[in-house]
């Protein structure tokens, strides 16, 4: 992406941009082809590493949720349950923490310093984004809401990337995690996972690993 220079940050609800850029905004897992193909999955097969893993982390999220915030829950949680889904760097793309993006789109100035993407990337410069996480400790937080964070992000790759291409995120509000496609001015929003619950928690797993699947077969550009 070429260097350009930062404008001041303007702060959108979700509503903002739905009729700012004419978005469509569906729920539930069969409500886009799309959705339906990322999270119609069977639970994971795990190896006895990953199984010891699992139970280890599982364990310290029912005692320590509650009182984590948003860093101890990265640290202490997100960072090994996105290694279980198998989304770390290779040599075709590479994983980003707390970058900035940014553009103007639609003559609008969309702003994004993303938690958690999946990009194209030469050492800390990231190109091409696929992915998005974005999240907050508390289900209802008056300084931030994720969700239009995240469709910012969206809007802004797709305006960059120019390539017809779809995105992917997720958003992790304290014990729920929901996934998103959009597609054109189209967005879908699964339905939530509750990471307390174990076979949630499988679940989100193997949907993570079948994005790995998507991007690989669908969404790289070789």
């Amino acid at each position: 992406m070429e260097k350009k220079k930062k404008k001041k940050e303007i702060k959108y609800s979700e509503a903002d941009l739905i009729v700012g850029f004419n978005l469509t905004r569906l729920v539930g897992n069969r409500k886009h082809p799309l959705m339906e193909a990322w999270t119609e999955v069977s639970l994971p097969t795990l190896t006895v590493a990953e199984e010891a893993n699992f139970e280890a982390i599982f364990d310290d999220m029912e005692k320590g949720i509650e009182g984590w915030n948003e860093e101890e829950l990265k640290f202490n949680f997100i960072a090994f349950v996105m290694r279980l889904g198998h989304l770390t760097n290779n040599g075709r793309y590479k994983t980003f923490c707390e970058r900035e993006i940014f553009a103007t789109v639609e003559d609008k100035y969309l702003y994004l310093k993303s938690d958690f993407m999946i990009a194209k990337g030469v050492l800390d410069k990231h190109q091409t984004p696929y992915f998005y996480m974005q999240e907050y400790k508390k289900l209802k937080d008056p300084s931030g809401d994720p969700v239009p964070q995240l469709l910012e992000g969206f809007l802004i790759a797709m305006h960059e990337n120019n390539n017809g291409k779809p995105m992917y995120g997720c958003t992790v509000t304290g014990k729920l995690w929901d996934f998103f496609v959009m597609e054109g001015r189209t967005y879908c929003i699964s339905d939530s996972y509750d990471c307390r619950n174990r076979e949630h928690l499988l679940k989100i797993i193997s949907i993570l690993r079948k994005y790995k699947h998507i991007l690989e077969t669908t969404l790289l550009d070789d």
